[in-house]
């Protein structure tokens, strides 16, 4: 029980990491010095790591709940 909560636990991890860096690569598209005062300034710059870690999360919960779904199609049948 132990080890399946570990690994478990590392799946998370690697799964957030992974995708805090496609959302942060991806993100380095978005023009934000359309929408903030000083986009070279500290504020804008906690924003878009902020913007990054929030739709990371969202990213990494939708997979990760995705993934538990379909392993729990095993005992339909």
């Amino acid at each position: 029980m132990e080890d399946a909560a570990g690994q478990q636990a590392i799946i998370h991890i690697v799964v957030n990491l992974f995708f805090l860096v496609v959302v942060w690569w991806s993100i380095q598209c978005f023009r934000f010095d359309v929408f903030v005062r000083q986009p070279d300034g500290p504020k804008a710059k906690m924003l878009m790591i902020l913007v990054t870690i929030a739709l990371a999360h969202l990213v990494s919960a939708f997979f990760l709940e995705y993934l538990n779904w379909s392993l729990m199609l095993r005992y339909l049948f």
